[in-house]
């Protein structure tokens, strides 16, 4: 098997998650992991940040946008703001 096709395990607000090795992962597709009912157009504010990245960047903030490339056992918090 390649190493392209192997899938790695990273960790989205405690739950696991199965993702391309060596694959980025954008903004979108970690909030919607954690709200589903996530649209780019509603108004509300998330924070994403991850810790456990690969060497170029082992922790930060992923912007709404962005996306950042997978490690295994990354791990990603994201909080929805703006909310009453």
């Amino acid at each position: 098997m390649a190493e392209e096709s192997k899938l790695v395990t990273i960790i989205v607000e405690g739950t696991p998650h199965e993702w391309p090795k060596n694959e980025k992962i954008s903004f979108d597709q970690v909030v919607i992991w954690v709200y589903s009912d996530y649209s780019p157009s509603d108004g509300r504010a998330y924070t994403v940040t991850f810790e456990r990245g690969d060497n170029e960047k082992p922790e930060g903030q992923l912007v709404k946008g962005g996306s950042v490339k997978v490690k295994d056992g990354m791990t990603f918090n994201v909080s929805r703001t703006g909310e009453s």
